[in-house]
This record gives C-alpha cells, structure tokens and sequence, in this order.
C-alpha cells in the first residue's frame, strides 16, 4: 500500500432510526441508517409482501394474463373440436337413417312383388280348379257346367 493516501479506519458508531445503535468500523466516526437487522421485516418475520401497483400487475391489468389468454385459446380450440365431432356424428346418423329408409324401400317392393306372385300364382291355382272342375263335369258330362274361355279370363281378372 501506498502511504499517506488511504483514509484512515476507525471505531463507527451506527444509529439507526428504530433507536438501535451499535458499533463496527469504518472510515467515518459516524453512520445514520433508515433500517438496521433489529427492526428490518426479513430478520424480524414480519415480512409482508404487498405489491401495488408493481410493474408486473400494471402489465397484467393492461394487457391481461397470458395465463387467461391460453385458458381461453385452449377452450375455443375444445368447442371447435366438440363441434366438429358432433357435426361428423351427425353425419354419421343422418347416413345410417337414408341407408335403413333405402332398405325398407327395398324391403316393401320385394314384399309387394312377392304378393302380387303369390296373387298370380293363387289365380293361376284358381283358374287350374276351374278347368279341372269342368274337365271332370264334362267327362261327367254333368249338364250346365262348362266355362268358356271368356269365364277363365274373368276369374283370372278378379284373382289378380
């Protein structure tokens, strides 16, 4: 060290404006302080964290939390999505409902065609009757029971 250049180190006395006073060293006599380990709320446990107005809440109350913009981001996205499914559900119902009409159309064509067969078949059956009937009534030859061509195609008519 250099002589005769340095300040000179000696015995402080420290008051603070709690009324605490204590003693270190220091190149002054003397120091006065605003707050000491005795009334400071870190050392003392009566710290209270109060923030108003700090630069981060100002942000927040100006441009919104950024926590409350993805919540909202988030549930749009999950209505989109709900949308979308129930949309395709739809669809998928609406699809089923034309293909179950289709085959009932299918079906009741199917059984009108099988009827007017069965119809034909029981007239044709009818008619057979008829001419075995009038077969055995001639061979018989019962009086008054021939049919004539005109009477099959009227019992044919009215079987249909």
């Amino acid at each position: 060290m250099k002589q005769d250049i340095h300040p000179e180190y000696v015995d402080c006395v420290v008051k603070c404006s709690c009324g605490n006073t204590f003693t270190t060293r220091s190149t002054k006599p003397e120091l006065k302080i605003d707050i000491c380990n005795a009334c400071h709320p870190f050392y003392t446990g009566t710290q209270k964290l109060i923030d108003t107005g700090g630069r981060v809440q100002r942000f927040a109350d100006r441009f919104g939390s950024a926590k409350d913009v993805v919540a909202e981001r988030e549930a749009a996205k999950k209505a989109e999505r709900a949308a979308q499914i129930a949309e395709r559900e739809a669809a998928k119902k609406a699809e089923r409902e034309a293909k179950a009409a289709a085959k009932a159309e299918r079906a009741a064509a199917f059984a009108a065609k099988a009827a007017e067969e069965a119809a034909r078949a029981e007239a044709e059956q009818d008619v057979q009757n008829m001419e075995d009937a009038a077969a055995e009534a001639t061979t018989e030859e019962a009086p008054g029971v021939e049919l004539t061509e005109g009477e099959v195609a009227e019992a044919v008519e009215a079987a249909e």
